[in-house]
């Protein structure tokens, strides 16, 4: 792809972005994202196909903001056990900074989008690659990494889940979490620990 297309495809990607976070998944359309842009819906049929395709190339840029995110981090510590922590926290905060983008990557928003089966891999194996070299820095020798990875991430992932999921309702008077941020995220941090203490992780 030539630099001129590029610049143009990301002038769309960032347009259908700012659909998605400021005005949901129903705005999500050829024809949102050609406004957004300032473009006739055209020119967005010639670069990505469709809305398929616009969807596909939407998908694949917020694991790209993920990933931004991860390689980001501070570099690694003497505390390979906080810096792990660290991106747990930075996780969550990348998913509350917008739980519309975080249900694109991870759940059904979009009634018919299931993203391309090659797509969905490559961008889950690239993310999750800069995860497991963490947790490689603390797992016990002879543990499975990978497997240990998945398990400390898909706890980070149900927390988080079920974080957005009750604020997006009204909050519960006698729930016992009480819906603040600080709550939220004291409960999140304590959970996360509790797992990677279950899984034996610490520093070598």
């Amino acid at each position: 792809m030539r630099p001129a297309d590029q610049g143009g495809r990301e002038r769309y990607l960032d347009a259908a972005l700012s659909v998605l976070v400021n005005r949901g998944v129903p705005g999500l359309t050829v024809r949102g994202v050609a406004e957004a842009a300032g473009a006739s819906t055209l020119s967005v049929y010639a670069r990505f196909g469709g809305r398929a395709g616009l969807l596909d190339a939407l998908y694949e840029r917020t694991f790209d903001s993920l990933r931004e995110l991860l390689e980001g981090l501070p570099p690694s510590s003497e505390d390979g056990v906080g810096d792990l922590l660290h991106l747990a926290l930075e996780y969550r905060h990348f998913a509350r900074e917008s739980p519309t983008r975080y249900a694109l990557m991870f759940e059904r928003p979009v009634p018919g989008f299931d993203p391309d089966p090659a797509l969905r891999s490559a961008v889950l194996r690239t993310t999750f690659s800069l995860f497991i070299a963490r947790v490689l820095r603390v797992c016990p020798p002879g543990v499975d990494a990978r497997a240990t990875a998945y398990q400390l991430w898909t706890t980070m992932h149900g927390l988080v889940g079920s974080e957005l999921m009750l604020a997006s309702r009204r909050p519960l008077a006698d729930w016992f979490i009480p819906p603040t941020e600080e709550a939220n995220a004291e409960m999140y941090r304590l959970g996360v620990s509790a797992m990677m203490a279950g899984l034996g992780l610490r520093n070598r």
